[in-house]
């Protein structure tokens, strides 16, 4: 499977993108999964329902699945911080590629997603400069960027060309399994 990151500030972009990234993979024929880092006490679950009560009851791990669909909701007894690499770990493995949104410190490639400001903001700062696993920019004013590049700079509002610049690389977004039966991504190039 291919694993890519999207990192960025609240607001620039990140989730709808990714949203027009995964039907343009599709159209391809390809399998996309996504992992979406979120806040401390989301919930998916709702008061009153089975899957809920079974929760509030004591249960470590609900299961509900239908011919449809499954889901898994995992409760943590103290506070835990999965990497992304735990995460991917739990996903199916014959997904095509992996969208990953909102894990900006991890070690996986990603594309920035940055947004020029609107008149009387200041321009948020980049991750790029310092950042060896950002390995493109996505933005909608490369004019504006608060920094040069040699990256790849990509149209923000043109999600088939990202779409097509993932593919062509697509080696470069290889994960592997290392010898001990664990994921492990690509380095960056």
């Amino acid at each position: 499977m291919k694993v890519v990151g999207f990192a960025g500030f609240s607001g620039s972009g990140k989730t709808t993108l990714v949203e027009q990234v995964i039907p343009e993979l599709r159209l391809r024929g390809l399998r996309v999964s996504v992992v979406k880092h979120a806040h401390h006490s989301f919930d998916i679950d709702h008061a009153g329902k089975d899957t809920w009560r079974h929760r509030e009851a004591g249960a470590f791990e609900v299961v509900a699945a239908s011919d449809r669909r499954l889901a898994l909701i995992r409760e943590f007894e103290q506070p835990a911080q999965l990497s992304v690499h735990h995460l991917l770990a739990e996903l199916y493995q014959g997904v095509d590629w992996v969208l990953v949104e909102g894990f900006k410190e991890s070690d996986l490639p990603k594309i920035e997603v940055w947004r020029a400001p609107e008149p009387g903001q200041v321009a948020r700062s980049v991750r790029y400069p310092e950042d060896d696993f950002i390995v493109a920019v996505a933005t909608d004013a490369p004019g504006q960027l608060p920094a040069a590049t040699q990256l790849p700079v990509l149209d923000l509002n043109a999600p088939s060309q990202v779409v097509d610049w993932l593919v062509q690389q697509a080696n470069r977004f290889e994960y592997h399994w290392d010898l001990h039966g664990d994921l492990m991504p690509c380095a960056p190039q």
